[in-house]
């Protein structure tokens, strides 16, 4: 039987591809960058050919690198999934979930309790992590992120309801009369979401404003924020529908009446293989049921 390469070194392999970056990667696995390219060199010299193509500072995964983290990245899930059931004694159920932060507080923490009263023995690690999808299998388990429909087809998703796209701002803003149509935002500041990125661009075109300009466009990582700065005065806020009415705040409004859907979307996601780990799969069934 011949000897396998170093497990270390095949699990930077597999970060590296995963996350397209050896800063991310070694960050993921707390080690430096030297110290990881070190162990992804070990393993191209151990295969006696190269798994990436190197292009100035960037990493691009080649042909071979692509078939090899296809065959093995499920064993290393496989084998971390084992591990995780035999440390938990086959009793307590553990969940590793990534999720924003918004859609936690909104959606998801309102409802744990009924889940935690169905399933005393689930419990939830909860990360609010970048590189979720990435780390899926490496540390996570499930993940519920904002997507426009392009999810990794070798993922298993589940698309958590639609949205429409408010825009959203002070009340008192509202109460003013600044701002009575589209064109009034041309004076305006529009603050959008980095995981929503083209949702202002789309909202113009389905209302036929095409070219509208705002006075500036500030971008956040958090929805929290950007409720709070729209609610500040701050900005006029690019939201989902369910944001709003979620928020339950006397002092935002809603700007105009267009019905337009969103192309952005929450889903579940996780790896194929994660649906046979019973919390998962309990997680997962509890989301569709309750229509979280």
């Amino acid at each position: 039987m011949r000897r396998l390469p170093p497990l270390t070194a095949l699990e930077a392999f597999v970060q590296v591809a995963r996350l397209g970056s050896v800063k991310a990667a070694a960050e993921e696995l707390a080690l430096s960058t030297p110290a990881l390219s070190r162990r992804v060199q070990a393993l191209e010299r151990y295969i006696g050919r190269p798994l990436f193509e190197r292009k100035h500072q960037a990493l691009e995964i080649n042909a071979d690198g692509t078939a090899l983290l296809h065959d093995i990245a499920p064993a290393l899930d496989a084998m971390s999934m084992a591990v995780d059931r035999l440390v938990s004694g086959g009793s307590q159920m553990r969940l590793r979930l990534a999720v924003l932060p918004l859609f936690a507080s909104q959606r998801l923490f309102p409802h744990l309790g009924e889940l935690r009263q169905g399933y005393p023995l689930l419990h939830i690690d909860i990360e609010t992590t970048p590189h979720a999808v990435a780390r899926l299998g490496e540390g996570l388990d499930a993940a519920i992120i904002l997507a426009r429909g392009d999810i990794d087809p070798n993922l298993f998703s589940l698309q958590l309801g639609r949205d429409l796209v408010y825009m959203i701002g002070s009340r008192e803003l509202v109460e003013s009369g600044a701002i009575q149509t589209p064109d009034d935002l041309a004076k305006q500041t529009v603050l959008i979401h980095r995981e929503m990125p083209t949702n202002f661009d789309d909202w113009k075109e389905a209302i036929g404003y095409p070219d509208l300009q705002p006075q500036a466009i500030d971008s956040y990582d958090s929805g929290a924020l950007m409720l709070e700065a729209a609610a500040q005065g701050l900005g006029v806020a690019v939201m989902h529908s369910r944001h709003f009415y979620q928020a339950n705040d006397s002092r935002l409004a809603r700007l105009f009446d267009y019905e337009v859907e969103s192309p952005y979307h929450y889903y579940f996601v996780c790896r194929p293989r994660a649906m046979q780990n019973r919390a998962v799969h309990i997680f997962h069934d509890w989301l569709v049921q309750n229509e979280i």
